[in-house]
């Protein structure tokens, strides 16, 4: 009898810690109840005044004129701007991302916000705990023993088990209230330099002054009111910005906490409104069918799109297999496909009839679209837009079109592996 209790008693306990795992899995794997279900109809242009009008209400933030948004391409620019604009905080530094990493990079930020710190100037840094597993914990109590506050987004806690899932992906600095940049980069040395070799990554940022740079306060705002409970307030963190240049634009977040599929939203209204070219640089193209039924959609009005991928070097062989399933399709519709050769390609651009430029840490795949935490930065200029298509055109110098024959021939152990991963594409 008492033996029978016994396993009766551990019975219980195994179906209620296996019913603990299974809600927690579920949890992490849920996506926000606001989902899209069907393709946006094309009705007008870029450049009409309903598209950039619905992008204001529908994305959050308004588009704001008054701005200058300057690209940097690779390490041997992105980091000098930013450690420059570090060491000029004469105020408040707000700095949040998702990859941070021991390192010679990893040090030279540590040594810049120390140094701040210890200057008066309140920093303040959210860093994500998955992406900052690489970091050394002798350069956070480093920068703590500064005066740097910092907060590990969603750390292994309990209360966090169920988002697990859900990682911050933001790349965002703010210095002053006055200046912020954003963009694909991570704090470590695989940034580095200037994309010379396989072991230097391809990528870009941006640097923005102007009206926006307070969305972007904002957008971090966001983060560390969930991670602190504190609101990042007053004169030091949102001063009154004036007009600096002459580039609308509008920096807008999408968080899984709150349902919400602001980048999903973009990306569809953006291809759906082209007429003439999309161009679309992604480090991680795993597309979901609404985003291929638009860009197909798109092929059959004409408009000719051009998607850079990542070749050989990527960090990811699950999210390349996840990619290359949806291929068949976009190439039979004449989408070009390109796979840039020389290094890991980590850029996230989006040029429309080269008028509107998306850019920031989203990815186009459903992670970014539905788990991450992301944030992105539109700029509505013709000229800009010019000048980003060159930086595009430029990349394309170093690709290999991938061709409807090539997918087609491709082995048969590639294409029974698509088929093992495209059920957790979503998670990749």
């Amino acid at each position: 009898m008492i033996r029978n209790k016994k396993r009766l008693a551990w019975t219980i306990i195994a179906t209620v810690a296996a019913t603990v795992v299974a809600v927690v899995i579920w949890m992490n794997f849920a996506t926000p109840e606001k989902a899209l279900e069907r393709r946006v109809a094309h009705h007008y242009a870029v450049s009409d005044p309903e598209f950039k009008r619905e992008m204001s209400v529908l994305l959050g933030p308004s588009i704001l004129p008054g701005n200058r948004v300057t690209a940097l391409n690779n390490g041997e620019e992105i980091f000098p701007a930013m450690l420059g604009a570090i060491e000029s905080a004469q105020r408040t530094i707000t700095f949040e991302t998702y990859i941070y990493w021991s390192g010679e990079v990893g040090n030279r930020f540590a040594d810049a916000l120390s140094e701040r710190a210890r200057a008066g100037v309140k920093v303040r840094m959210l860093i994500d705990w998955v992406g900052s597993a690489k970091m050394d914990g002798s350069l956070l109590e480093r920068m703590e023993a500064a005066g740097v506050q910092i907060i590990r987004y969603r750390p292994l806690k309990w209360y966090n088990l169920g988002r697990m899932n859900n990682r911050t992906h933001r790349k965002l600095l703010v210095v002053d209230g006055k200046v912020g940049f954003t963009g694909g980069v991570g704090i470590a040395d695989p940034w580095e330099g200037d994309a010379q070799d396989a072991e230097h990554w391809r990528d870009m940022h941006f640097r923005i002054e102007g009206p926006a740079v307070a969305q972007m306060q904002a957008a971090f705002n966001d983060n560390w009111i969930k991670s602190t409970g504190v609101v990042l307030n007053g004169e030091e963190f949102f001063p009154e910005l004036a007009p600096v240049g002459e580039q609308p634009a509008h920096v807008f977040v999408a968080s899984p906490a709150g349902g919400s599929e602001s980048m999903h939203l973009m990306y569809l209204m953006s291809i759906a409104a082209a007429e003439k070219s999309i161009d679309l640089a992604a480090s991680y193209f795993v597309p979901d069918p609404l985003a291929i039924q638009a860009l197909v959609a798109a092929r059959k009005r004409g408009v000719r799109v051009r998607v850079i991928v990542p070749g050989k070097h990527i960090d990811s062989d699950i999210v390349r297999l996840a990619s290359k399933a949806h291929w068949g399709e976009l190439l039979m519709a004449g989408v070009e496909i390109h796979e840039y050769e020389p290094t890991m390609f980590h850029n996230k651009m989006l040029i429309v009839d080269r008028s509107l430029v998306s850019v920031g840490s989203t990815n186009f795949d459903l992670r970014s679209f539905r788990l991450n935490d992301e944030a992105s930065l539109n700029v509505y200029d013709p000229a800009f837009a010019q000048r980003m298509t060159a930086i595009f055109e430029h990349d394309l110098q170093s690709t290999h079109e991938y061709s409807f024959e090539t997918w087609a021939a491709r082995p048969w152990r590639e294409k029974l592996m698509e088929t093992v991963v495209l059920p957790i594409k979503s998670q990749l």
